[in-house]
């Protein structure tokens, strides 16, 4: 009976030393896993290519920047997966264009800003620097600022201060980081007025796909209309393609412009109209208008995309 209970005894004894160290390897192996998975960066989320290169060009080597809307992404439209969803939840700090841009995803923003910073970067804007936008109603604006250098430059200020404030110990960083892009933006507005300038004045007319590019017009001197409104959810009938075919033979307008983010059919009918009238119209390019062009080209970059749009505008109008 003694050896029976001694056995037993040692049997516990290798029975709890092997669930003790168990337990210990499971525990290791999970925080060495918190820690490998943790960068000490700031987890960002932001909703379209645009805000999303910015955020990365601010944050620099602090921060994970990860965008909801990729290339040819319609953000008018645009409705959050799961995974979208799963992002929004990890991240430190969320950034969202605002005016209505991310229409259906307004509710989920309210949301989301009770427990984190979720950020409009159209914060730092003025009532008398944004377009109206009379087909949305009373108070709405045209959401597509990013098309004024000169007001993106507010959105540069408004991810700046959020990082230094979300993150004070690297607060020097981020502003060091952001007068560095924002000189950069100051260049690029400098280019674009010299490009466009060199268009003949009666040819500096802008027709696209929808209305997004009102800011652009407004900042570089041009008149810019489009066959849909602002907002891509708004439908177009026959009527609007036959104006805008009116539009383009009373101004012998030569070309005009599809968008990255918007089917060409609908241009495609207005050149049609034209034709039958016996004006030709060709399509001068393919402009990126709510989303950028795909990564790892300079398309895919704000700096980029406006760069591209100036460029190919200039050589069709020119």
């Amino acid at each position: 009976m003694g050896k029976q209970k001694r056995a037993n005894s040692a049997l516990r004894r290798f029975i709890m030393t092997i669930v003790f160290l168990t337990v210990t390897m499971i525990v290791a192996a999970g925080c060495g896993k918190e820690t490998s998975g943790d960068s000490g960066k700031l987890r960002v989320t932001a909703t379209t290519g645009m805000i999303a290169d910015v955020a990365q060009n601010i944050g620099g080597e602090y921060a994970e920047v990860s965008g909801l809307m990729g290339p040819g992404i319609d953000p008018h439209l645009y409705k959050a997966s799961q995974g979208d969803v799963k992002k929004l939840d990890d991240a430190d700090v969320i950034f969202y264009n605002g005016l209505h841009l991310e229409g259906k995803m307004g509710e989920m923003f309210e949301s989301l800003e009770k427990r984190k910073p979720t950020v409009a970067i159209s914060s730092y804007l003025k009532e008398e620097q944004l377009h109206s936008d009379p087909q949305a109603g009373s108070g709405m604006h045209d959401p597509h600022i990013w098309f004024n250098v000169k007001l993106w430059i507010s959105a540069a200020e408004v991810i700046r201060d959020t990082f230094v404030e979300k993150d004070p110990e690297h607060a020097d960083y981020y502003k060091e980081q952001a007068t560095a892009y924002i000189a950069k933006l100051e260049e690029l507005d400098a280019y674009a007025k010299e490009q466009i300038a060199s268009i003949p004045e009666e040819r500096r007319i802008l027709v696209t796909a929808h209305d997004a590019f009102g800011y652009f017009g407004s900042a570089y001197g041009l008149t810019v209309t489009g066959l849909q409104g602002m907002n891509t959810m708004s439908e177009y009938g026959s009527k609007d393609v036959s104006t805008l075919r009116d539009f383009l033979v009373e101004n012998k307008i030569k070309a005009v412009f599809i968008e990255s983010s918007v089917p060409k059919k609908s241009i495609e009918s207005v050149i049609e109209g034209a034709r039958q009238l016996g004006h030709e119209v060709t399509i001068g390019g393919e402009l990126f208008s709510d989303a950028m062009g795909d990564a790892g080209t300079e398309e895919g970059t704000y700096i980029g995309m406006v760069r591209h749009n100036v460029d190919t505008i200039v050589a069709a109008l020119k």
